[in-house]
């Protein structure tokens, strides 16, 4: 991947973070007396921020209940999907973790909040696992992926996990039973 911090074209600002090959993507909209027209995804600009492997699924969710959250979620082995991560409606809190053995950032993570009036992508490579809380009623994200979802790759990591730490901005007013009963990172190294 090239060496950059901030890479800047018509529609997009992708800046580094401080994770190793994760990237916020910043949209251009353009605005208009009409309202605005703006770009999620463009292939030819975001090859120039690491993203190589064709999208081959879009998904959608919406959370009802602000303080829900869902996650934290990846796809292991040859299913393992990068993913860009869009709030199209509302706001979440948007949330990495590196999970790549050996990664000089594994189990570090890096949340951002995204919404549909700061035209803010979180651009998520493989072997990362993502989550979100949202910070709004009826807030709605859309994910672009380069992997169908394959039911025998998935995995996750408890979203509470204290080896993780993270640091989500509401109380929980709502989690999925899968995820809520996820193990923790020191009970899974044991088996």
């Amino acid at each position: 991947m090239p060496k950059f911090k901030k890479i800047e074209t018509d529609r997009f600002v992708v800046e580094k973070t401080e994770l190793h090959e994760l990237h916020v993507i910043k949209q251009k909209p353009i605005i208009d007396h009409r309202g605005e027209f703006t770009r999620l995804y463009c292939q030819e600009q975001f090859l120039t921020a690491g993203l190589k492997k064709p999208i081959v699924q879009i998904n959608k969710s919406k959370t009802l209940r602000a303080g829900s959250i869902r996650g934290m979620h990846l796809q292991s082995g040859t299913s393992a999907e990068d993913k860009i991560v869009s709030c199209v409606a509302g706001k979440v809190f948007d949330v990495a973790v590196d999970m790549r053995p050996g990664s000089q950032t594994y189990l570090c993570w890096f949340g951002v909040e995204l919404s549909s009036e700061n035209h803010t992508s979180l651009l998520i490579p493989a072997g990362f696992a993502h989550g979100f809380q949202s910070l709004e009623a009826n807030s709605e994200i859309i994910y672009f992926v380069t992997h169908k979802y394959d039911n025998l790759a998935e995995n996750g990591v408890h979203p509470f996990d204290p080896a993780l730490g993270i640091k989500w901005p509401l109380a929980c007013t709502d989690i999925s039973e899968k995820d809520a009963t996820r193990q923790f990172i020191d009970t899974c190294s044991n088996e």
